[in-house]
């Protein structure tokens, strides 16, 4: 997709952070923009940019976990702007951090929910709406960075992004005879408010978690995402993607090269030989194009401070497990 001019862009998660920022970009670019979100208070605020704006732009208050409510907005996008989307853009997300072994079924129900299924539901809802339409189109989705490595403190998060990214190939590959293309972008630190949703945006129903979780973890996880690339930026990214009709955007001048070291690790697990490679590089120290890449990453200078060090400097147990869980190494859980 080339031309944006008057076509419709639905975009979740888009009323704050990377969303909002794709929502500018994209209107900007001449697209009538449908906004989709959970929390009223960001919609309200993105309406009021786009009213400012004078640019054609929708709200619509929608969890991606509901597939009524999903149902419900697609046909209030054709009520409102005549059609089915052309660009559809699945950005919703929460996240949450502590071992993996301290995992609760809440907190696999909430992410995994949210970050897989919220995709599914989106993929399911619009894509036979854009086939039928007949127009061609562009499905995109902000997978993570998380969806190429381990997550050991963020399983839930990192499984449902690998997931994402896996079914977005199966989808590119099956939906090229319908000329609609599809793009896994898959940035790493983001400036945005994903750490809100840990505590105030966690359904009741899925409160049990085995995670230190509290304000301060999460102040601490805000001065982490503070370093984050701009959403303005990484949706610039993510328009010359689509333009590019290109699959997979690494958003960074080093992009390629991180996702081909990322990926070598895999033919190390597959021989004895290859295990014990891993086994020694994890004891060196990261190489000097290595810390490169994750300062791009990061957004900033990883030699030149630690992670999260502009948060409070006591110790809030962040990424830790709750104390009470006995099955968990005591290193691993906030013991204060």
């Amino acid at each position: 997709m080339k031309d944006f001019a008057g076509k419709i862009a639905f975009i979740t998660g888009g009323a704050s952070g990377a969303g909002f920022g794709q929502a500018q970009i994209f209107s900007e670019a001449g697209m009538k923009v449908v906004i989709a979100d959970v929390r009223q208070d960001h919609l309200d605020e993105a309406m009021a940019y786009f009213k400012q704006k004078g640019a054609p732009a929708h709200a619509i208050k929608l969890d991606v976990t509901n597939r009524e409510q999903y149902a419900a907005a697609a046909d209030e996008v054709e009520k409102v702007f005549g059609e089915t989307p052309d660009l559809l853009v699945l950005t919703a997300g929460v996240n949450v951090f502590g071992p993996a072994e301290a995992s609760t079924y809440d907190d696999y129900d909430w992410v995994v929910g949210v970050c897989f299924g919220g995709v599914v539901n989106g993929l399911v809802t619009f894509v036979p709406r854009m086939i039928k339409k007949g127009k061609g189109g562009h499905i995109a989705s902000t997978v993570s960075w998380g969806a190429f490595g381990a997550g050991p403190m963020t399983a839930p998060y990192s499984a449902a992004k690998a997931g994402v990214l896996n079914l977005l190939e199966s989808y590119f590959v099956a939906l090229k005879p319908y000329g609609i293309g599809v793009t896994a972008l898959c940035p790493a630190n983001i400036r945005s408010k994903i750490y809100e949703a840990a505590i105030q945006g966690r359904p009741e129903q899925f409160k049990n978690t085995g995670y230190n979780v509290t304000e301060d973890t999460q102040k601490l996880l805000a001065s982490i995402h503070a370093n984050g690339m701009d959403p303005r930026v990484l949706a610039d990214w993510l328009k010359k993607g689509v333009e590019n009709e290109q699959f997979l955007v690494a958003p960074y001048p080093s992009g390629p090269r991180m996702v081909q070291l990322a990926l070598e690790r895999f033919a190390d697990y597959a021989s004895p030989e290859g295990m014990k490679r891993l086994e020694e590089k994890a004891k060196q120290p990261p190489t000097e194009e290595e810390v490169k890449m994750m300062s791009e990453r990061e957004g900033y200078d990883v030699t030149a401070r630690p992670l999260g060090s502009s948060g409070p400097s006591i110790d809030v147990g962040f990424g830790k497990a709750k104390k009470d869980l006995d099955w968990v190494d005591s290193s691993k859980k906030f013991n204060k």
